[in-house]
């Protein structure tokens, strides 16, 4: 078994309408898919743990100088939709197994019904026995 992280950032995929904006029906709908899949990945045994994260607002970030005090300020306030808005990490057999699960996730209806394509980043957790071979 491996472990992977699904990184799912605020980018709305194929929608430019903010899920806050959403008709509450659409809303309700794209959320219960995601607990759906959730509950799936969970009776499969392959869910490890699954999180949404605050809105950026309430993001701090801390830089050691190694001079002073670390420096800390608000944000992450980024240009681009790039900010992360929650993860799944599963345990599966296969790279590939996390690839369609990522891809299930990235199916999530929006508006009207429409599937999201949003992007699901996937990444390995590094071994614990210290893999670095692909630094």
């Amino acid at each position: 078994m491996t472990k992977f992280m699904l990184l799912m950032t605020m980018d709305g995929g194929n929608c430019d309408t903010p899920m806050l904006e959403w008709d509450q029906a659409d809303m309700d709908a794209h959320m219960k898919y995601l607990g759906d899949h959730v509950e799936r990945l969970r009776q499969s045994g392959e869910l490890v743990e699954v999180n949404a994260l605050t809105w950026p607002k309430h993001a701090k970030v801390v830089r050691a100088t190694g001079v002073s005090a670390p420096v800390l300020t608000d944000g992450p306030y980024a240009e681009s939709k790039e900010v992360l808005a929650g993860y799944t990490m599963i345990d599966v057999e296969s790279e590939e197994r996390a690839l369609e699960i990522a891809a299930e996730q990235s199916s999530a209806p929006g508006p009207g019904g429409v599937p999201l394509e949003q992007p699901i980043e996937v990444r390995r957790l590094m071994d614990s026995d210290g893999d670095l071979q692909d630094f």
